[in-house]
Parts: structure tokens; sequence; C-alpha cells
């Protein structure tokens, strides 16, 4: 089973179907897709920098972006079955489809490790490979990406938040950083799984 987090940067991006419909036709049965919040995430920033209220809220209301995006992914390709939840995302992959995931299991009541802005979508997405047992995680960009960096290089530079390269220790799997021009090279590795991903070392 793969995860892929698609950048809220796509979301006005005319690539977006594209990658919807590759994921569709090629992820039924293995492939999960993360949303990230892009503008919905960027509101909760001005809002918190208006208010000042604390991270825990606006990690709530950043959970609930990358929901909105997801609802709005599933409405551009329908083949996508959203769930919240492991069980519900095992259910969709075991039924053949491309599951969407709705974070909606993030919400807290509390803080805790993933309430910062140090824990974007990316380290979300790397958070629920690590806990479904994923066999890779895929993490498109509109930025670019140079392949020549560390993780912990790529979230100095900006590229990935300041927490993924620590959490990304711990995974037991491949992590690849695509740009979103890459269809091609993600057609391929979805094809055909014995393909190397970048050497991205910390």
């Amino acid at each position: 089973m793969w995860v892929v987090k698609l950048g809220g940067s796509l979301n006005q991006d005319a690539s977006l179907p594209q990658w919807l419909d590759l994921l569709a036709e090629l992820g039924g049965g293995r492939v999960i897709v993360v949303p990230g919040g892009g503008a919905f995430a960027d509101q909760v920033r001005d809002a918190q920098s208006h208010w000042q209220f604390d991270d825990l809220v606006a990690h709530n209301m950043a959970v609930l972006g990358m929901a909105q995006t997801a609802l709005m992914l599933q409405g551009l390709c329908p083949t996508l079955q959203a769930a919240a939840g492991e069980q519900p995302l095992r259910r969709v992959l075991k039924g053949g489809q491309t599951a969407l995931w709705l974070p909606l299991d993030l919400l807290r009541s509390r803080p805790d490790e993933l309430t910062t802005w140090d824990t974007s979508a990316d380290s979300l997405a790397l958070w629920l490979a690590q806990r479904l047992h994923a066999e890779r995680l895929l993490v498109v960009k509109s930025c670019a990406i140079d392949g020549r960096l560390t993780l912990s290089q790529l979230g100095d530079a900006g590229v990935l938040d300041a927490g993924f390269a620590q959490r990304a220790r711990q995974a037991a799997f491949p992590i690849d950083l695509l740009h979103r021009g890459e269809l091609t090279r993600a057609r391929a590795l979805l094809l055909d799984e014995s393909l190397s991903c970048r050497p991205f070392a910390d």
C-alpha cells in the first residue's frame, strides 16, 4: 500500500485532474491519497496571525481545510473514495478502489506532537504512512526539488516542514518527492515497484 500526498499548491493547478485520474486509474486497491490544505490552510494562518489564537485551534482548523480539499478532489474525480480513519481506509483498498483520506481523526481536544505548524500536511501524510505500515510515500510538490539535498536541507529550504526529516528517520519505506510536472515518472513508479526512488538521506 502506498500513500500519495498531493500538495495543496496543486489545488488551482491545471495538472490536478491529471494527477487524480492517474491515481484513480493505477491506485485501485493500493493507494491512499492525502490532500494538502492549500488556500484553506493559508486562511487559517492569516486568521491566527490576526486573532492570535493558539496552535491547537489552528491545527484543527487546518485539518478541516485538508478535509475541504479532500471533498473537492472527490468532486473532481468521483472514482476516489473518501474515508476517515484507518479501518475505513483499509476497507476502501480491500474493495479495489483508490482511497482519499478525510483526516478528521486528526482533530484534537488537547495539544500533542502533531498540533504545531512544524507538522504540515506532508508530515501528516508521513504519520499516516507509518501508522498503516505503507510500502512507499510519494509527496507531490509544485516547487522545484533538488534531489541532491537531504530531507533536513529540504526542510531548511522550506520545501518540507521543519519536523518532516526527524519523523522520516523512523520510516521503514522509501520516500519520494516529485514535482507536479513528473506525471510520467509517477506513472512509471506505479507500474513498476522495482524502480528506485531518489536517495534522500538525512
